[in-house]
């Protein structure tokens, strides 16, 4: 027997532990090489962890949901074993199962689908129910023990009742049945994952920590809106990516924040840190939470590099892809609530950055220009920023200058 270890991948320093998500595989299976076994969710990204060799699923000593650090040992892989001799043990205790499960199943008088667990099937038969007229709550919906004792507990008639179709909002919720109104009012209670509860833990410590003070103004998209539509074929033609309207807004900020440099800094103690360099953070919502991939220099990219960039941060933000050093750093953030239909919102700094620019919803909104009422596509602009070292001044002119670069688009072609 030859075993090969699968370990916790390295963490970066900051990262002290993770939390194993879903084995692909079960002990006595036959996995590749580089084969995906399971996934490894940090607070910042989820990692996957490959086989390192050739062989069978030995040994499972990490199951779903634990805690782990760095290079811990998760499995063992027997590299010399087949997976038809390391599976046939296992069939054997398999079949016994379900030897069992057949007399259950019997003495609870129900059918050949309604499973219970002997211990519940006992308890069935002596209040003469059967494993239909009890909600499982255990595998694959077996009958357990506490499933009979609440069912018992509320008159057989009453764990039999089914729910009315029209609450029936959270099918997947196995809820203990109750009496009363409140039998209907299913409740599913589900940890938080390490990223969103990162996620959390680092919002709460930027409203503790900073002076959140929020600025707004309006756009007229009209001209940018014309500018995309007249060149955005040809755009797409020659860079393979379509002309969005987030690249006009990175440009726009970088054009603001060259101007009002302390809304490009950060607070270090009782230093301020000036950065030299403009590392956008786009906030991109992801199946696991909120991530911010970093747009490095910014100010060197074109429109179509961005634009890449930001198809990339989505698709990799989807599946789980993103790195950490993806997600590390920046020094001014741009969230997008206008893609969910926002009109307005005040967003929150992202530490330790001093400042977030929001966008929203561009719609058709009634302005007065030139003493005449007309109609404009409009997005609100909402720049929050660090009251600590961002006077109002820099803020508000900050927000002017975005707001001017996008009503006239060459000026961020011309850097005026």
């Amino acid at each position: 027997m030859a075993i090969v270890e699968v370990k916790v991948p390295e963490l970066s320093e900051s990262i002290a532990e993770a939390t194993l998500l879903t084995w692909k595989k079960k002990a006595g299976e036959a996995v590749t090489a580089d084969e995906i076994l399971i996934e490894v969710e940090t607070d910042k990204v989820v990692l996957e962890v490959p086989a390192p060799a050739s062989g069978v699923l030995a040994a499972i000593l990490q199951e779903d949901g634990a805690t782990v650090v760095s290079s811990q040992v998760l499995a063992q892989i027997d590299t010399e074993a087949s997976a038809s001799a390391a599976t046939a043990p296992a069939a054997a205790p398999a079949a016994a199962a379900q030897a069992e499960a057949a007399p259950a199943v019997a003495a609870a008088g129900g059918s050949k689908g309604d499973v219970a667990h002997p211990a519940a099937a006992k308890l069935l038969a002596e209040n003469k129910l059967q494993a239909s007229d009890v909600a499982g709550s255990g595998k694959d919906g077996r009958v357990l023990k506490g499933d009979v004792l609440a069912a018992v507990a509320a008159g057989a008639q009453a764990a039999a009742a089914p729910a009315p179709a029209a609450k029936a909002a959270l099918p997947a919720v196995a809820a203990p049945v109750l009496t009363g109104e409140l039998g209907s009012r299913p409740e599913q209670r589900v940890p938080m994952t390490r990223l969103r509860a990162r996620v959390a833990e680092r919002l709460l410590q930027s409203q503790a920590t900073n002076a959140i003070l929020t600025t707004f103004n309006e756009v007229n998209m009209a001209p940018v809106m014309a500018l995309r539509k007249k060149y955005q074929d040809k755009f797409e033609k020659e860079h393979g990516v379509r002309l969005g309207f987030m690249s006009f807004f990175v440009k726009a900020a970088v054009h603001a924040l060259k101007q009002y440099p302390v809304v490009n800094a950060s607070v270090d103690g009782n230093d301020i840190v000036y950065h030299g360099y403009f590392d956008i953070g786009i906030a991109v919502g992801s199946p696991r939470g909120l991530v911010v991939p970093i747009l490095r220099n910014a100010d060197q990219l074109s429109f179509a590099d961005i634009e890449k960039k930001i198809a990339e941060f989505g698709a990799k933000a989807k599946d789980g892809k993103l790195s950490l050093e993806e997600m590390t750093g920046g020094t001014f953030s741009i969230s997008n609530g206008g893609v969910f239909g926002s009109m307005m919102s005040t967003p929150i700094i992202n530490p330790p950055q001093s400042a977030i620019l929001g966008i929203h919803a561009t719609k058709d909104r009634a302005v007065v220009e030139n003493g005449q009422v007309v109609v404009r596509p409009i997005n609100y602009l909402a720049l929050s920023y660090d009251h600590r070292i961002i006077d109002g001044r820099e803020a508000v002119l900050s927000l002017v200058a975005m707001k001017d670069a996008l009503e006239d688009p060459a000026r961020l072609l011309f850097d005026i």
